[in-house]
């Protein structure tokens, strides 16, 4: 897995006109729980240095018809989804003739774990645990999936902070992590990892402070001055340290071969109806993230994959490169454990499933029209694990 990171463009459509095919001698064993009867098929993979994503596609059936749900980055660019502190969440409450108006939402001033977010589109809106939110008083991600009805009274938005130390506010309300498309990026899964299996705030803060420590130390991108990236980022931020030219830089290339020919790729992905990876760094299989159908992973593509090479970017301990079958084996794991779920009557259902050394994570939409799984993660239980603790409270 020690190999140059950059494969280039012809490795890229090498891999995009061969290695999406199914993969022989190769049968799922079952789907993730909640996933309805369909089984899942991992492909070959693509490989870029210490990083294999290993397509996923429905063995039986068709993924999901075009989905209604509308994503943070499309509601924050428009202007129709506004997050901001608790504080301020009175003059976002729209008063409705003949109710209280102020409803249910109690807020007792700013919080570190606890957002207000209202929709005002007229799409149902779909959140991911490990999507940021930058400005107020501190950068914060998001905690857990979830699904917010269009035209909505403000909800509680559970976040953790990844940006320890500030407390001042930036901007009254909160923006995405980019500024375009190719730039947008969610959480590592070291640190997606401890938001939603720990659901502690300081093992977010423990492990935004380690991967800092270690994108400081990473190799430099070729052309850059120096063996490391070697630039103090000078930052508790996790958005921050992301957003520096070095790290950026050095995570695009870890990307390149599936992001230099995006376009052809997702073409293949939509041609062979993917819908989501099982991720592998340095030969460790740690990661799958599915969607109901391929125009939904197509739209957290760059989202995911930034975060992937992210992950891949530092040292850490190698693996034998894991084969399709190892994969599979990944994604079909037992399913057999202790299942907790919660949610909103008519709107969705989120369920944890703890087994063995891995969490299944299923967000299933209630919606009228589309009730079936719309997200799944499957979560390698990686460090050391402490249980949740109490919000924090400034």
């Amino acid at each position: 897995m020690n190999r140059a990171i950059g494969l280039g463009i012809a490795a890229a459509m090498v891999w995009v006109m061969a290695a999406l095919r199914p993969a022989e001698g190769v049968k799922a064993a079952g789907g993730p729980a909640g996933a309805g009867n369909e089984d899942y098929r991992v492909l070959a993979p693509l490989e870029s240095g210490n990083l294999l994503l290993f397509p996923v596609v429905k063995a039986n059936g068709k993924p999901a018809g075009a989905t209604p749900f509308l994503t943070l980055d499309e509601g924050i660019k428009s202007g129709q989804v506004e997050v901001t502190e608790a504080g301020r969440v009175r003059g976002l409450v729209r008063p409705r003739p003949g109710s209280n108006p102020w409803p249910d939402v109690r807020m007792r001033g700013d919080q570190v774990n606890t957002l207000v977010l209202v929709n005002n589109s007229d799409r149902p809106l779909l959140l991911l645990a490990g999507e940021i939110v930058t400005g107020g008083k501190q950068d914060r991600v998001i905690a857990k999936d979830r699904i917010v009805p269009p035209g909505s009274d403000p909800i509680d938005l559970s976040v953790f902070c990844i940006e320890p130390g500030r407390w001042v506010e930036s901007s009254a309300t909160f923006g995405g992590t980019a500024k375009s498309p190719a730039e947008s990026f969610m959480v590592q899964p070291t640190v997606r990892q401890q938001a939603m299996v720990a659901k502690n705030q300081q093992q977010v803060w423990d492990s935004v402070h380690g991967s800092i420590a270690r994108m400081e130390s990473a190799p430099a991108a070729p052309g850059a001055m120096g063996g490391t990236i070697a630039v103090p980022l000078n930052t508790t931020s996790y958005a921050k340290a992301m957003e520096n030219g070095a790290v950026s830089a050095k995570v695009d290339e870890a990307a390149a071969p599936v992001m230099k020919a995006r376009e052809q790729v997702l073409a293949r992905l939509r041609q062979e109806q993917a819908v989501g990876v099982v991720v592998a760094v340095r030969g460790e299989l740690v990661w799958a993230d599915l969607f109901a159908d391929t125009d939904l992973l197509s739209r957290y593509w760059t989202k995911l994959v930034r975060s992937y090479a992210a992950e891949s970017l530092t040292e850490g301990e190698e693996h034998a490169a894991p084969t399709v079958a190892d994969a599979q084996q990944f994604l079909d794991m037992p399913r057999n454990g202790m299942e907790t779920s919660e949610g909103e009557v008519g709107v969705y259902r989120y369920s944890e499933l703890k087994a063995g050394g891995a969490d299944l994570f299923v967000l299933k939409s209630l919606l009228p029209g589309a009730s079936y799984d719309v997200h799944i993660s499957r979560v390698k239980l990686r460090g050391e694990y402490r249980g949740p603790r109490p919000p924090v409270v400034y």
